[in-house]
């Protein structure tokens, strides 16, 4: 009689080029991942796609109110719609990512218990599918500066870093979120209070300016910092960003990023057992 073989599959112990080298190989499922969400985002929605525009601009006209016109925060010579608006395009769609992706493995619990693939798929998918209301937001973005008279020059190409940082920082963060939410279910709760906090300790309703230079540095060590800084300078032209703070805050999200994935992946293969 013929001995049967049997084949374990599970994920593997490295973090580097071989985690890079299973999403490649399974592009594919990300992009269906990515399509699914969605479609599942504005199905049976009244307001469809208007959604990813109604957060940033509803909290642009709060900022503008009680920040610009009752606190009168400086804006730099840049009318404050405008400027807290081209830093709440980036914000939303970095805070929504986080929210997503923190929820994204409990959420495909049923999935996750019954077939392999790499799990890293899901937070990812998560982040990446908010880049489909960020172009909306952007597109209302430009019309808000054409209409306030601001053309933006050729600098708005180096848009495209910050938001690569963005979306760095929120899959660092959101790996790290996702595997603890699995095992301690609070997470997702906390949520909204980290995220009201982050707000405020990132330059969106005021200008980094205002920070102390002594201060700067230690400002830095939130990543969005350098986001938020970054698409004013490069959108609105206003002042360039602090090269201390934005040099922390890069050196932070790749940290982010590497022990967020190599967390991820240690505890990747308990998922279909805790959750």
């Amino acid at each position: 009689m013929e001995k049967q073989s049997t084949i374990k599959i599970q994920p593997g112990n490295k973090w580097g080029v071989e985690t890079l080298k299973e999403i490649w190989v399974n592009r594919e499922l990300l992009l269906f991942f990515i399509w699914k969400d969605i479609k599942v985002r504005y199905k049976q929605t009244s307001v469809g796609i208007a959604w990813a525009v109604i957060q940033p601009f509803s909290m642009m006209v709060i900022f503008s109110i009680f920040f610009g016109k009752f606190a009168k925060i400086p804006s730099e010579g840049i009318p404050y719609p405008v400027f807290a608006y081209v830093a709440l395009v980036p914000w939303t769609y970095f805070s929504n990512s986080l929210i997503n992706a923190t929820n994204s493995i409990v959420e495909y619990q049923r999935v996750i218990t019954k077939v392999y693939f790499p799990r890293i798929l899901l937070p990812l998918s998560s982040i990446l599918h908010n880049l489909f209301d960020f172009i909306i937001a952007f597109v209302i973005l430009i019309g808000m500066m054409l209409f306030y008279k601001m053309a933006p020059s050729f600098k708005i190409f180096y848009s495209l870093f910050f938001l690569l940082l963005a979306i760095i920082t929120a899959t660092g963060v959101g790996l790290w979120l996702s595997a603890l939410n699995v095992k301690y279910r609070d997470v997702r709760y906390a949520m909204n209070f980290l995220i009201q906090l982050w707000l405020f300790a990132t330059p969106i309703a005021y200008p980094s300016s205002i920070v102390p230079e002594r201060w700067r540095g230690i400002y830095g060590v939130n990543p969005m910092v350098g986001v938020i800084e970054g698409f004013r300078w490069a959108l609105l032209g206003s002042v360039k960003p602090d090269i201390k703070m934005l040099l922390i805050s890069i050196l932070i999200i790749i940290v982010v990023l590497i022990s967020g994935v190599i967390y991820f992946k240690k505890v990747e293969d308990t998922f279909a057992d805790i959750v």
